[in-house]
């Protein structure tokens, strides 16, 4: 019986010792699936958390083009059908159940993963053409300053310095530190940086109340496990927001602490990407609901 958990680590362990991680996707053959955008269900609505990571993988794996994914049923109710010798993909759904006090314990809610199989739509015939991808040009290099990505950044009253030559999020000032803009050598690396840096910023006790915890999760790898958050953070955000996830320059002396976290625990990187998607819930609750519209 396949076991979602080591399966899911196993991949994106392959693909980091590769140098390719599922969140840096590549530009070939102008293919929408190359592209930053998160993975669909049938309705159109994003998957989230370690979903978008499993199917980033498995489409850049494979050399599926669609964004779209489907059980085996819901292809049926739209008249069309998987393919025989399809494979599926694991998705996973986080549900809560409450158990009833007992004489010795308390009532208690807790978490529980189901997992099911969805199938992408180049593996499933007889779907409307709009479930099929078109063979697109990769998106024009960006210049400038992007409004959309500042004033989303300005809504998250997280103090912003500039100077220096790092960059990085300081706990004790609650300060993101960033060097200047023009010291970046294309927009889309100085915003990816920034949104990591914010990504971290949400760990703070006054919002998401992460980086005390992780010692305590992670051992002495805490600090790669907030690292990959923040990692997996920026790359959400940036697939959200439409902008290129351009590779941090420290991003190579990561990769080692990743993978030690990754085969030390299985399910660390559903752990990770939970608490990704929780960070970039937050920022997005803070924006006023026109620009939530935009960057959904």
């Amino acid at each position: 019986m396949r076991n979602a958990y080591q399966e899911v680590t196993d991949r994106i362990i392959a693909m980091l010792e590769a140098g390719t991680p599922p969140w840096r996707k590549q530009w070939t053959d102008g293919a929408p699936a190359a592209s930053l955008a998160r993975p669909l269900r049938s309705n159109g609505m994003p998957y989230a958390g370690a979903n978008v990571l499993n199917l980033w993988a498995a489409a850049q794996m494979r050399g599926f083009r669609s964004r779209y994914w489907m059980t085996f049923k819901t292809a049926l109710e739209l008249n069309a059908h998987v393919r025989k010798g399809a494979r599926g993909e694991f998705a996973f759904y986080v549900g809560k159940k409450t158990l009833e006090a007992t004489d010795t314990t308390d009532e208690k809610t807790i978490s529980f993963l189901k997992t099911y199989f969805v199938f992408n739509a180049d593996e499933i015939d007889g779907l409307p053409p709009h479930y099929y991808a078109e063979t697109a040009p990769a998106p024009a290099p960006v210049v400038g300053r992007l409004e959309a990505v500042d004033n989303f950044v300005s809504h998250l009253g997280v103090p912003i310095a500039h100077g220096g030559n790092r960059a990085f999020y300081s706990p004790s000032a609650d300060r993101v530190q960033m060097p200047t803009f023009e010291q970046f050598e294309e927009p889309a690396a100085y915003y990816s940086t920034l949104l990591h840096e914010m990504t971290h910023a949400t760990g703070h006790t006054s919002r998401c109340d992460r980086m005390d915890k992780w010692g305590k999760r992670f051992g002495d790898s805490g600090y790669a496990a907030e690292e990959l958050v923040a990692e997996l953070g920026a790359a959400f955000l940036c697939s959200d927001l439409g902008i290129s996830n351009e590779p941090r320059e420290d991003h190579a002396s990561y990769l080692a602490g990743w993978i030690s976290v990754l085969k030390a625990d299985n399910r660390a990187i559903f752990t990770a990407a939970g608490a990704a998607e929780k960070a970039c819930s937050w920022m997005h609750e803070r924006q006023p609901q026109e620009e939530m519209d935009l960057a959904a």
